[in-house]
């Protein structure tokens, strides 16, 4: 059995490793990367710890909560602003800032997000306040650039950065979206009837135009279709006068031509009367004389040298007329 003496040692060495435990964990810490430290001796700042390993005197030096140094983002709740023509809208505010003097941070301001939090809806309501609504939709640019301006300023006796200052909604009263929806809704309708209506004037004017082109082009066309037809027509008369003038045909051939050319004159429904020229006699005259050899004489009826004097067929001719005039009625 242990001695009392034993105990009490045992029980000292033990408290003395527990204290020699509790002294290296006070003294010895370690600051993460982005991450920084303030240190006060005897409730006084003494320094700021950097990344690494640092040591402390134990129950002399404090190390306050770490603060990160990285870029920060907060979203504060929308907050109700008063425009300048008297409309309530509801605004969404993100606020991007980084902390830049862990003293100061620590020392000039207890609570640096809510001070910028409440920085940032005052500066909005006096920004927002010089808008009206239509402005206020708009300007988001420059809203934005005068917050961070405001912001920036007033932070940086806090060692707080602020970098970015974005709205992330404006919301007007569900009224005034009603009368927005439908006043959009009347321009869009307005300006499709615009756009139709210029459409159907492009249609119109494009198809006028094409139907001038195209007429302008029938009449060239036909226009020359005429003188090709014309030229065409003029060639072959010219060849049939030279061809006839290079055969020098005789009376008989031309007396002939001409007898044939007569019936064509009596081709058609609506004629009624044709009149043998004088000039068909003398070419009767010429084809008697071709086909019997004898000259008829017109006087006697006797056109074609048949002894009878009568009309061919054996018919004589009862109308008493000029030898030279031969108008005879027919019905076509």
């Amino acid at each position: 059995m242990d001695s009392p003496g034993g105990i009490a040692l045992t029980f000292v060495l033990v408290v003395l490793i527990i204290f020699v435990i509790i002294v290296l964990v006070r003294s010895v810490r370690i600051v993460p990367q982005a991450r920084a430290g303030v240190v006060e001796r005897l409730g006084k700042y003494q320094r700021t710890l950097n990344p690494g390993l640092t040591l402390l005197i134990p129950f002399v030096d404090r190390l306050l909560p770490l603060l990160d140094l990285r870029e920060q983002v907060v979203s504060f709740p929308p907050q109700p602003v008063i425009t300048e023509d008297n409309l309530v809208v509801s605004i969404d505010t993100v606020v991007y800032f980084q902390v830049t003097d862990p003293r100061a941070a620590t020392y000039e301001i207890a609570n640096y997000i809510q001070a910028v939090e409440q920085l940032t809806t005052t500066t909005l309501r006096n920004v927002v306040g010089g808008l009206n609504l239509e402005e206020a939709l708009t300007s988001r640019d420059q809203i934005n650039g005068q917050l961070r301006g405001v912001l920036d300023e007033a932070t940086g006796r806090w060692g707080i950065r602020v970098s970015r200052v974005e709205l992330k909604a404006i919301d007007p009263p569900h009224s005034i979206q009603d009368s927005m929806e439908k006043q959009m809704r009347a321009e869009r309708d307005r300006r499709a009837a615009i756009l139709t209506a210029e459409g159907t004037k492009q249609s119109q004017i494009l198809t006028a135009e094409g139907q001038r082109q195209a007429a302008i082009l029938k009449a060239e066309g036909d226009a020359k279709a005429a003188i090709l037809r014309a030229d065409g027509e003029s060639q072959a008369i010219q060849k049939v006068f030279d061809a006839i003038h290079k055969g020098n045909p005789d009376q008989k051939l031309l007396a002939y031509q001409y007898l044939q050319t007569l019936p064509k004159l009596a081709e058609g429904s609506s004629n009624k009367l044709w009149i043998i020229p004088s000039e068909v006699g003398e070419a009767l005259k010429g084809i008697g004389s071709a086909l019997g050899g004898t000259n008829p004489d017109p006087r006697s009826g006797d056109l074609f040298g048949g002894q009878d004097g009568g009309q061919p067929g054996g018919q004589s001719d009862q109308s008493g007329g000029h030898p030279g005039e031969a108008p005879v009625r027919t019905q076509a």
